[in-house]
């Protein structure tokens, strides 16, 4: 499984972001314009590691 580490990860920062969006009334009411920055942030970077664990266009065999 280490080959998919980052796979992994960036479906659980991708959860987090998901958690993240169904409270961003709350946490708008909190931060502000800040919430909406941490929400792009965490899909960025759970985008970013879901495209790096990803195989190529071969695949592993």
């Amino acid at each position: 499984m280490p080959e998919n580490k980052n796979f992994m990860l960036g479906n659980l920062v991708l959860a987090v972001a998901l958690l993240v969006l169904l409270y961003l009334g709350k946490l708008w009411e909190q931060f502000g314009a800040l919430a909406m920055v941490i929400w792009v942030a965490l899909v960025a970077v759970g985008v970013l590691l879901v495209s790096k664990g990803q195989a190529g266009p071969g695949g592993p065999d």
